[in-house]
C-alpha cells in the first residue's frame, strides 16, 4: 500500500483480525502533553514521557516546515499518549500461516455475497457513474469495500494520530510511520476530517477503504464536491477514491481478474509463478483448460500467470493484469484471489466447489523456519529462516521437490517437512 504495496496484508489482514476480537485494555504509561507542561517550580519530565514529548516536538517542527499550520499540530497532539497495545500488535506474530481454504471461507461466504449484491443494487446509479468515469467495474468496487471494512461496518476504532505517533516513536518501521503521520497531519490541516473522526486500524489504515494516509493523499477523491475527501462517511468519495486508486495503478475496465483452471497430468508446476507470463494461447497449448473443462477464451494480447494457492493438490488460477493491480492494493495473493472471487460471485458466478477448497493443516511459523533452515543445510538456498515463504524459499523448495521426483510446486506441507527432517536428522513431531 503505499502501505498496501509494501506488505502482504499487515494493515489489512491483521486489521481485520483486530476488528474481530477486542484487544486487552492496557494501562497508559505516559502522561498527556498538557499534563507535562511545567512551571518554573516543577521538575522537567524524565524518562519515557520526556522522550515522547521530545519526539512530538521534533515532529511538530517537521510538520510546520512542510507548511502544516502549528495550530493543526497542536490540536492533533493535545493530550496525546502512546498506545502500548499498538506496539504489542506491531511486535506480535501469528502463530500459524493462513491456508487458502480457511481464508476463502471466511472472506467470501454466502452472507457477504448476498449483502454485496444488495448493496450493489442499492447504489447502482452511483457505482455506474463512477465506473464510467474511472473504468473500474462496480462489482469490483463493492468487493474491495466488502473485504476492507465489511461494507463500512468495521473501520477500526483507534485514533489514527495516536496509533501512528506510537509506531513512529517506538515501532519497528520508524521512518515509514513517521512519514504516514506527517501525511495524516496534512489531511487534518486540509480539513478533510476532524481529529476525533480520524479513526482506523492499529496500523493507521483509515475509513471504509482502509487507506493509509499516503494512499489518501495520493488517491482520495472529493467526488461529492463538498470540499472534503471523506473516506469515512461519503459513499461517493469512497467509491471514487477506490476507483481512482485502481485506475491510476493500471486497472483495465474491459478485463476481468482471472479464472479458475484445470491442469493436465504431468504439468510442469515450475510454471506456477507470477514471474512467468504467457498468452492464453500458450497456456492452452500446454493443456490448461477452464475449470468447467471448456477451452480457454481466445483473447488477443491477454497474458496470464498461474497461481496455485494450495499447491498442486488445490485449485489453479490463471490471473491477468488486473490481478497484479489488486496486488498493488494489498500484496497478499490470498487477498487478491478473494477480491476476484467475491466480484465474480456478485456477478452471479457459483461458489468454489468443495474440490477447490482442500482440507489443509496450517503450518506454524516455527515449522516454516525449520523448513528453511533444513533446506539451507542441504544446500538449497532458502534465505534467512524467518517463517515467511517468499520467492527464494519457494525456489529452494522447488529444487528439493524436483530432487525427490515430487511435483515441484514450491508449496510447503507437513509431508515435505517430515522428509526434510528425515534427510537432515531434524526433530520430529
Amino acid at each position: 500500500m503505499t502501505f498496501q504495496r509494501m506488505t502482504s496484508g499487515i494493515g489489512k489482514t491483521l486489521g481485520r483480525v483486530l476488528r474481530s476480537a477486542a484487544g486487552p485494555v492496557f494501562a497508559v504509561l505516559l502522561l498527556p502533553l498538557a499534563a507535562c507542561a511545567q512551571t518554573s517550580a516543577s521538575p522537567a519530565p524524565a524518562g519515557p514521557e520526556a522522550d515522547f514529548d521530545s519526539f512530538l516536538a521534533g515532529l511538530k517542527q517537521d510538520a510546520v516546515g512542510r507548511g502544516i499550520r502549528a495550530a493543526t499540530v497542536d490540536q492533533a497532539f493535545a493530550g496525546l499518549q502512546p498506545l502500548p497495545e499498538v506496539i504489542e500488535r506491531d511486535r506480535s506474530q501469528r502463530e500459524f500461516t493462513l491456508t487458502f481454504t480457511r481464508y476463502m471461507r471466511s472472506t467470501v461466504n454466502d452472507a457477504r455475497v448476498a449483502q454485496a449484491r444488495r448493496l450493489l443494487d442499492e447504489h447502482r446509479v452511483l457505482l455506474d457513474k463512477v465506473a464510467a468515469e474511472y473504468g473500474v467495474q462496480p462489482r469490483f468496487l463493492v468487493s474491495f469495500w466488502g473485504l476492507e471494512s465489511n461494507f463500512g461496518q468495521h473501520t477500526g476504532g483507534y485514533s489514527v494520530i495516536a496509533a501512528l505517533a506510537t509506531l513512529a516513536h517506538e515501532g519497528r518501521r520508524h521512518d515509514f510511520f513517521r512519514a504516514q503521520l506527517l501525511d495524516a497531519l496534512q489531511i487534518l490541516d486540509e480539513g478533510h476530517i476532524s481529529v476525533g473522526e480520524m479513526t482506523g486500524s492499529w496500523a493507521g489504515a483509515m475509513g471504509q477503504l482502509q487507506f493509509i494516509p499516503s494512499t489518501f493523499v495520493n488517491f482520495a477523491v472529493d467526488y461529492d464536491g463538498d470540499g472534503h475527501r471523506d473516506i469515512w462517511h461519503s459513499l461517493p468519495d469512497i467509491f471514487a477514491s477506490a476507483a481512482n486508486y485502481l485506475s491510476q495503478e493500471g486497472w483495465r475496465g474491459d478485463r476481468t481478474w482471472g479464472r479458475e483452471v484445470t491442469l493436465p497430468a504431468g504439468f510442469d508446476y515450475g510454471l506456477a509463478n507470477l514471474s512467468v507470463q504467457k498468452p492464453l494461447a500458450e497456456w492452452a497449448a500446454l493443456g490448461v483448460r477452464s475449470h468447467d473443462g471448456s477451452p480457454l477464451p481466445a483473447v488477443d494480447g491477454l497474458e496470464a500467470s498461474l497461481v496455485l494457492p494450495a499447491g498442486h493438490g488445490g485449485p489453479g488460477f490463471l490471473v491477468y493484469e488486473n490481478f497484479r493491480t489488486i496486488l498493488v492494493w494489498n500484496r497478499s495473493i490470498l487477498y487478491a484471489l478473494s477480491v476476484g472471487h467475491l466480484a465474480d460471485r456478485i456477478d452471479g458466478a457459483p461458489a468454489l466447489s468443495p474440490a477447490s477448497l482442500p482440507d489443509e493443516d496450517p503450518l506454524s511459523l516455527k515449522a516454516i523456519e525449520e523448513m528453511q533452515a533444513m533446506l539451507n543445510q542441504l544446500g538449497y538456498e532458502a534465505g534467512t529462516p524467518d517463517g515467511l515463504v517468499g520467492p527464494m524459499t519457494r525456489e529452494a523448495l522447488r529444487a528439493y521437490q524436483q530432487s525427490l521426483g515430487l511435483p515441484a510446486d514450491g508449496y510447503p506441507t507437513q509431508q515435505i517437512i517430515q522428509r526434510l527432517r528425515a534427510a537432515t536428522g531434524g526433530a520430529s513431531q
